[in-house]
């Protein structure tokens, strides 16, 4: 199964409640915070909704 990294891109400041909340929990605190997460349907709805906010490249 592969991987995929997630990086913020730009802030979460004036985002909506719904948005915060799923950067955080994707485990990205700053801006340039890169992460590696299993590419799953869960994984890939979270990225889906802050899709505007994070680069996504597949390992």
């Amino acid at each position: 199964m592969s991987e995929l990294k997630i990086t913020l891109k730009r802030s979460i400041i004036g985002r909506p409640q719904n948005q915060r909340d799923t950067v955080k929990a994707l485990g990205l605190n700053k801006i340039r915070a890169t992460v590696v997460k299993p590419n799953n349907a869960a994984i890939k709805g979270m990225v889906n909704t802050v899709s505007h906010l994070v680069d996504v490249e597949e390992i």
